[in-house]
């Protein structure tokens, strides 16, 4: 076949609908598709015909009959001593390298081979996959044979290499069950790891793969083989727009279908690897009599054996509910893993825990979710093993389920771990560090269902609570802490806290209850901490300290102290710009965050032009409030720069007074803004408006949230559909999560009446801005 018709026909392959079943077919018929080639080019080059022998051999994907498209072809000319392999070679390779086929090629006899295997630790995993194409197939044999059994031989002398390359593998490219665009191949839990598997079990060191470990594999070399396909070209990183088409082809209906599948699958494989070489490098303590590693008391019934946590020998899971929690709570404050034999004896042999639990488990529990990093192993070993489960039987819903907004970086029930430990950090901080831990560990277990997930969330964490047998009290106390875990972080960046309608609406919420509204405070920052980096902020903490600290002095009576409306030098420079007649700017920064005070005269637009300048300029709104002083207007703005450094505060005021005397084009600066930096891959989402009626001190005012997709002078083109709709903004809140923005603005008309006509005039305007 001419190397054009081996183009062509590969072609054909690709264009073809195939689905998940027909991933597999398709590696299929790629294989024999390029065996054929392989066989007619090596008859030619005269592989078959060689004397002394020549064998072609397939290693790689090719030679595990797993090919998926656009990959390199993996190939080794095996030769006795033959003079003319050289030329053989050449005529071999050439005509792949004029079709563009992917190539990593070697020429040598078995003993080279066999030589470079033993010092290089990939190319002696790439043997055991050797596969005869053409030439002398005793050559193949003989080659296949000697790779295995010096495999088997030096296998073991040779797993910290291999754990090391493992580890450093998984530093660059991720976990697959946590990445947003997992690497297929090289990720933690990926194909590379299931290879680490294969070659230990042909080693005889660990057992055969099971059937979970199987599925996991074909899963994830189908969505390589379809991710390839729809591209068509080389990649293993699945990203998210990617996935949808992978997700629609292979059947999984949505990219968050297919993520969480995943999610599964390298959560399978990852754990399977850690065992392995877990129980095949060993690096225990050895005496001068041999091995004989020790055993260290850790709780009743739980020692550390050697590096792993183990049963004591008197120990009889049987009898004995606890013991779970404790083992778990041991590995988890040690640092240490859990013997795979002790989870399989507890999977076996431990009872269920009756309820309410007795007084000593629910001590474990609290000890668990309070010991730090080590909670992230230890419930992934319980997981694995369905012993997590066994406890929470709620935990099903949110296992492996993805995040729905970009700003997550973990899976939800990965997510609730890490909360539990960044709360660890805070238990000092209030005075029901148990109640804080389980809150943490169930705040989000809501999600997952067609239901608010703070709502449901309640109900299902008042159920545990009860299970796990605290009081009703206690109950109470952790299902409100779940229904309003997002009270305080949505209040302070969404609302006025220095309103007392504001403050007073948190109270009436919390019940006036002050051991609620503690926890409330340190449930947000450990949530924050835990949804990734950036989330929790100085700003952000600064918010929410000083909407508790009002919140605190309401329940204790003190009544709400209003702030000043403008500190000194606002007014002051409110005065100045009055004088002036134009407008205003003063600059000040604090790391990364600046306050940005823009003045007008009289009744000069503010929000708009404002908005506009600051945009042009790139830097992000984070809050924003208009305050009126003597004549004059000023509006505080904090934001960051999106890149760079902050403006030249000489450049924004002239830009700014400008803007305000109507002189600079803001609208089609930052149209061609928006051009110049539009990205394919923004969110796409439809702009959605909420009103609240009770959540401002004035009685012709009301907050609308918008929520829709960031743009480049987004706030510039609502300040401009308020002004259309003769809609005054006392105050503005603006929050961005990920590509998408939840912006609150307290409204009210400058003439007529706050009705329903009104409403529906700033609804219509605003979508459209924001469209």
């Amino acid at each position: 076949m001419p190397t054009g018709e081996l183009v062509k026909a590969v072609d054909r392959l690709l264009e073809g609908r195939h689905g998940r079943l027909g991933a597999a077919a398709l590696r299929a018929a790629l294989v024999d598709l390029y065996e054929f080639w392989l066989g007619k080019g090596a008859a030619a080059a005269g592989v078959d015909s060689a004397e002394p022998g020549v064998a072609l051999v397939a290693v790689g994907g090719l030679g595990r009959r797993e090919l998926v498209p656009f990959s390199d072809l993996d190939l080794v000319l095996v030769h006795d001593g033959n003079p003319d392999v050289a030329k053989i070679a050449d005529a071999l390779w050439y005509p792949l390298w004029d079709a563009r086929v992917g190539l990593d090629h070697a020429v040598r006899t078995p003993g080279e081979a066999l030589k470079v295997a033993n010092e290089d630790l990939r190319t002696a995993v790439g043997l055991l996959d050797a596969r005869h194409i053409a030439g002398q197939p005793a050559l193949t044999e003989r080659l296949a044979a000697a790779a295995r059994d010096q495999w088997r031989r030096t296998a073991r002398k040779r797993l910290p290499e291999l754990a090391e390359s493992a580890k450093a593998r998984w530093q660059r490219s991720g976990e697959i069950a946590q990445s947003a665009e997992p690497d297929l191949k090289h990720g933690r839990g990926g194909l590379r790891d299931f290879g680490i598997l294969e070659a230990l079990a042909l080693a005889q060191l660990t057992a055969r793969p099971n059937e979970e470990l199987a599925d996991a594999k074909r899963l994830l070399l189908d969505v390589r083989t379809e991710m390839r396909r729809e591209l068509h070209r080389d990649r293993d990183v699945l990203s998210a727009p990617d996935a949808e088409l992978v997700a629609a082809e292979l059947g999984f209906g949505d990219r968050f279908t297919l993520a969480r599948k995943l999610s599964g699958a390298g959560r399978a494989v990852s754990y399977a690897v850690d065992v392995a070489l877990r129980s095949t490098v060993d690096d225990r303590p050895r005496s001068r009599f041999g091995r004989k590693p020790s055993r260290t008391p850790l709780a009743d019934g739980v020692v550390l054996h050697g590096n792993e946590v183990a049963l004591a020998r008197d120990a009889v899971p049987a009898r004995d509910p606890g013991l779970l929690l404790r083992v778990a709570a041991a590995s988890a404050r040690s640092g240490k893993p859990i013997a795979h034999g002790t989870l399989r004896t507890l999977a076996d042999s431990a009872p269920e825990l009756r309820e309410p639990w007795p007084v000593e488990a629910r001590e474990a529990l609290t000890e668990l979710l309070g010991a730090g990093e080590g909670l992230v192993d230890a419930v992934e070993a319980l997981d694995r093993t369905g012993l997590w489960a066994r406890l929470f039987p709620e935990w099903g819903a949110v296992r492996d389920l993805p995040p729905r907004s970009p700003v997550h970086a973990w899976t939800v029930d990965r997510h609730l771990v890490r909360t539990c430990v960044e709360a660890a950090e805070l238990t000092t901080t209030v005075a029901r560090p148990d109640l804080l831990l389980l809150g943490a560990l169930l705040h989000d277990i809501g999600k997952g269902r067609d239901a608010d997930h703070s709502e449901l969330g309640a109900a299902i964490s008042a159920q545990v609570a009860a299970r796990i047998g605290l009081s009703t009290s206690d109950v109470r106390l952790v299902s409100e802490l779940v229904r309003h875990h997002l009270l305080l972080p949505h209040t302070a960046t969404r609302r006025d806290i220095g309103e007392a309608a504001t403050v007073a609406r948190i109270v009436k919420t919390v019940g006036s209850d002050p051991v609620l509204l503690e926890l409330l405070q340190a449930l947000t920052e450990a949530d924050s901490l835990a949804t990734g980096p950036g989330v929790w902020t100085d700003w952000k903490a600064g918010l929410v300290a000083t909407l508790v600290a009002r919140c605190t002095e309401m329940m204790q009576g003190k009544g709400f102290s209003a702030p000043e409306p403008l500190e000194p030098r606002y007014r002051e420079l409110v005065g100045k710009a009055v004088a002036s007649g134009h407008g205003e700017v003063l600059v000040s920064s604090e790391g990364k965050v600046a306050t940005v005070v823009l003045a007008v005269p009289g009744a000069a637009e503010l929000l708009a032009p404002a908005a506009g300048v600051l945009a042009l300029h790139s830097l992000e709104v984070h809050t924003a409030v208009l305050r009126g002083h003597e004549g004059g207007r000023a509006g505080i703005f904090t934001a960051s720069p999106k890149f760079g450094s902050l403006p030249d505060t000489t450049l924004l005021r002239e830009q700014f007074g400008r803007a305000v005397a109507g002189a600079l084009a803001l609208t089609q600066k930052l149209a061609a803004k928006e051009r110049d930096y539009f990205s394919v891959t923004a969110v796409k989402t439809t702009p959605k408006i909420l009103w609240f009626d009770d959540e401002t001190s004035g009685s012709h005012t009301v907050v609308l949230e918008l929520r829709a997709a960031d743009r480049i002078g987004l706030l510039f083109r609502v300040a401009g559909a308020f002004r259309r709709c003769a809609a005054e903004v006392k105050w503005a809140k603006v929050a961005t999560l990920g590509g998408v923005v939840v912006d609150s603005f307290a409204i009210a008309p400058r003439d007529g009446v706050l009705d329903e006509e009104w409403r529906r005039k700033v609804e219509n305007e605003v979508r459209d801005a924001a469209s």
